[in-house]
């Protein structure tokens, strides 16, 4: 089957599933109320902070406070996009119209990270936008320096936190047990370990952290991390490119 036709299937596929679709407007939808709701109390405290903190106040970053938790939605669509063929036990019947295992696996990436990238930066601009016009006299605008950059970057963190965890699930093929491990992972492991003053070293260089500097635009005086936003986002596609060639690997090896 040629590479068009297979990219044209797993598109059908994915529509095709209801799961998918709503986890998808599932991480628009909560980016939008947390980071909104965020940017609203950020607004009512901002007379209370102190000085250092109105100093380092980053109305860009506040907008994106929902990320976190839409990262979560989008990891559940990688995994599912992946792994429902193996929970359903129509793998077997994919593989048989596509015995080219990297063709179909890397076909059904690309799709499903073209639709998560396009999900990531409308989410992004809107909750920008949102955000910004909920901090009112305390926002920032889109042309200010690195704006730009951190909200085409938060698309940009959304589309590799799907494409981390589709190359996790072709290594684990369960759904369950995928999202049994990158849930708490991200939920709870990465954050501890990355504000943990004795795992901070280590817990920089994690995926989610390190992304996630491409959506700061006011660095803080006390941040010491070794790299700047396009350096955080290059190691964060590092960790997916790395899952994904295990993901291959795996499926290129085993037995449907």
């Amino acid at each position: 089957m040629a590479a068009t036709q297979v990219i044209r299937s797993e598109w059908t596929k994915i529509r095709s599933v209801q799961s998918t679709v709503w986890t998808l407007g599932l991480a628009v939808l909560v980016t939008l109320a947390l980071g909104a709701l965020i940017s609203v109390l950020s607004k009512n405290e901002f007379s209370k902070m102190s000085a250092t903190d109105r100093a380092t106040f980053d109305p860009t970053f506040i907008s994106f406070a929902g990320m976190g938790l839409g990262q979560l939605a989008m990891i559940v669509f990688g995994v599912l996009v992946v792994s429902n063929e193996y929970s359903t036990g129509m793998i077997r019947t994919s593989l048989a119209a596509v015995p080219q295992r990297g063709t179909f696996l890397f076909s059904k990436i690309a799709v499903a990270t073209a639709l998560a990238l396009l999900v990531g930066l409308v989410t992004s601009f809107a909750t920008f936008f949102l955000g910004q016009a909920l901090l009112g006299e305390h926002r920032a605008a889109l042309g200010d320096p690195g704006v730009t950059r951190a909200v085409i970057g938060g698309g940009l963190y959304m589309a590799l936190i799907a494409m981390f965890s589709m190359g996790v699930a072709a290594i684990l093929r369960s759904p369950m047990l995928s999202l049994g491990i990158l849930m708490p992972f991200f939920f709870l492991i990465s954050n501890i370990l990355g504000n943990v003053d004795a795992t901070k070293q280590v817990g920089q260089y994690l995926p989610d952290q390190a992304g996630s500097k491409i959506m700061q635009v006011v660095a803080r005086p006390d941040d010491d991390t070794p790299y700047g936003p396009w350096g955080g986002l290059a190691i964060m596609a590092a960790w997916v490119v790395a899952a994904l060639v295990a993901g291959y690997l795996s499926i290129k090896r085993r037995d449907a």
